[in-house]
């Protein structure tokens, strides 16, 4: 019944694509020196934008749209690119970057999901009194 619920789902989601994000970033940089590596990354803005509109959406009235929901997640590799003469083409900067940008939303997820588990807490000890 728990995750029922439509928002716990979503986040749950999301700090599953955080994680998958993490660890594409972490291969990136672990094979910065390896010859002919290409780094593969999941894209959040391209994706957001194509998913403007599909958003799974919470319907109070009949009348109000109906969403699709999230698309599973697409990694993609980089192959078209090289920043070396030996085909590699992570650049560490941009990873960094990424891996900063992404823990962000992680924690930020984290703290939706505690709030959400603090207001259940709230109404059950209510319960009690």
């Amino acid at each position: 019944m728990l995750w029922s619920d439509k928002i716990m789902q979503k986040l749950s989601e999301k700090l599953d694509r955080a994680a998958l994000r993490q660890q594409l970033i972490s291969h990136n940089i672990a094979n910065l020196n390896t010859p002919g590596f290409k780094r593969s990354y999941l894209p959040f803005q391209e994706e957001l934008e194509k998913a403007r509109g599909k958003a799974s959406l919470y319907r109070t009235h009949p009348r109000h749209l109906e969403g699709r929901g999230l698309q599973e997640p697409r990694v993609i590799t980089e192959s078209w690119t090289s920043r070396r003469p030996d085909g590699n083409n992570v650049d560490l900067d941009k990873e960094m970057i990424d891996l900063v940008t992404n823990q962000l939303r992680y924690n930020l997820l984290v703290q939706q999901l505690n709030g959400r588990f603090a207001n259940l807490r709230d109404i059950i000890n209510e319960g009690r009194g």
